[in-house]
């Protein structure tokens, strides 16, 4: 899937003419060759479909009227009148079929039999893609359909992309969806209650609440762990570490306001455990114990001191850096990246690179074979073995991408993690000696 947009419409009608126009969705009428067309004469009457149009709730030959109908019903005559929908696929992944079935699973799964729609598929551009119109009116209930920024990306976008995932289709990123797939990602982190970085300073509001009895001693612990705090002011801030932007003790929930922390301080919950251990992947586990006299070198040294550092391996340290700590939130993919690191014995990035020139080469290669048996014989039992296979490559690309960014990114995180472990070590030994000195005044004293 190359790129998914969302339009409101104001001209219903207009826009469903334009997405039901046969000279765009005809095999017949958009051959591009002789050789095209011929094969289409032959195939017409035996397997073939001509016209890539299809109604939902309503039909092609009326479904303006019948989208109107329902606007009267519910008195919602005004507005938004629909929206369109553009789907399209990356030159020579498809066949009109294939596209026509996923823009018509991709309707159900996002509509939900709410609203009535028209889905065509369009042949007449140098890439086939899907339009999809939809009333704005909810065929029971009438409420409207809500189209925003964030419904894009939580909806729309990620059903899309997880239906070309499904089929075996590229996924060609921009820079707007890089942006967005951080936005649903951060979405998808809080309803399945995954780490994030302001889970992480809750964490920490946590574990401080279970060492100290008073407000300031709460306050003092928090900026020995690098905090910033501004109190002066109507809402009180904290901004953590390596963050540029301040937050606010409300934002981070109903418990974490200051006079909600002011009372868990007072009536602590001493016996409630301050977080769930996680058990390290069975895999993981197995690849480890394999080797467990082998020294650990290159990049498989650096992920596994990295495991150890957010506490996955069993040594779990004192003090888990906030620099690596605000990374947990990316620990799966972590672990993912180290269990292929150790399975494939890979030690530097320039076998990484190998590695994915391989699964490139072999993906082009694949590419070009199914696109001639989606030609010639469109049935063979040969293209799901392709298509099976180009989902292992390009995740092993994809693998090999990310090892080489991220592995930079660990790099980095575990020197700042130094840093911040030397500067806290030099906090305290200032702190010990302050005492020290303190109490011997104290004793001169008397």
């Amino acid at each position: 899937m190359a790129y998914t947009s969302v339009i409101p419409v104001h001209r219903l009608k207009a826009s469903v003419e334009y997405v039901l126009d046969e000279k765009k969705t005809s095999r017949g009428q958009n051959a591009k060759s002789l050789e095209e067309a011929v094969d289409y004469a032959l195939n017409r009457a035996k397997t073939e479909q001509d016209l890539f149009e299809s109604a939902i709730a309503c039909t092609c030959e009326t479904a303006f009227e019948d989208m109107c109908r329902i606007k009267e019903m519910w008195h919602k005559t005004g507005g938004v009148q629909g929206f369109h929908l553009v789907q399209s696929f990356a030159a020579g992944e498809v066949t009109p079929e294939l596209a026509h079935r996923i823009g018509l699973e991709f309707a159900g799964k996002l509509l939900q039999g709410r609203y009535q729609a028209v889905v065509s598929t369009h042949l007449n551009t140098g890439h086939i893609h899907n339009h999809i119109v939809w009333n704005s009116v909810a065929i029971q209930d009438g409420k409207k359909y809500r189209s925003n920024a964030r419904s894009y990306y939580t909806e729309v976008r990620a059903k899309s992309d997880a239906l070309c995932r499904q089929y075996g289709l590229s996924v060609i990123e921009t820079p707007e969806s890089e942006q967005g797939k951080r936005q649903y990602a951060k979405w998808q982190a809080e309803q399945e209650n995954r780490p994030t970085w302001r889970a992480a300073i809750r964490q920490d509001i946590d574990e401080v609440i279970n060492e100290v009895f008073t407000w300031n001693q709460f306050l003092r612990a928090l900026e020995n762990r690098g905090y910033v705090l501004r109190l002066n002011r109507k809402y009180i801030t904290l901004q953590p570490p390596g963050k540029e932007c301040p937050v606010r003790f409300k934002t981070l929930g109903k418990d974490y306001t200051p006079s909600a922390i002011r009372r868990r301080i007072l009536y602590p919950e001493r016996n409630s455990p301050a977080g769930n251990e996680r058990a390290l992947p069975p895999a993981l586990c197995t690849l480890l114990s394999e080797r467990p006299a082998r020294k650990v070198t290159g990049l498989q040294k650096l992920y596994v001191i990295y495991l150890f550092q957010v506490g996955v391996l069993p040594t779990k340290p004192v003090y888990m850096s906030y620099a690596v700590r605000e990374d947990i939130r990316k620990l799966d993919q972590r672990i993912a990246q180290v269990e292929f690191i150790l399975k494939n014995e890979i030690q530097d990035r320039g076998q990484l690179n190998e590695m994915r020139c391989a699964a490139e080469g072999e993906i082009d290669r694949l590419l070009k074979e199914r696109r001639g048996l989606y030609r010639r014989d469109p049935d063979s039992h040969r293209i799901q073995e392709i298509t099976a296979r180009l989902k292992e490559l390009r995740r092993t690309a994809k693998l090999c991408r990310d090892i080489e960014e991220h592995s930079l990114s660990i790099e980095q995180r575990l020197e700042e993690a130094r840093k911040e472990r030397e500067q806290r070590e030099a906090v305290e030994r200032e702190t010990r000696s302050e005492q020290e000195q303190k109490e011997n005044t104290k004793e001169i004293s008397k």
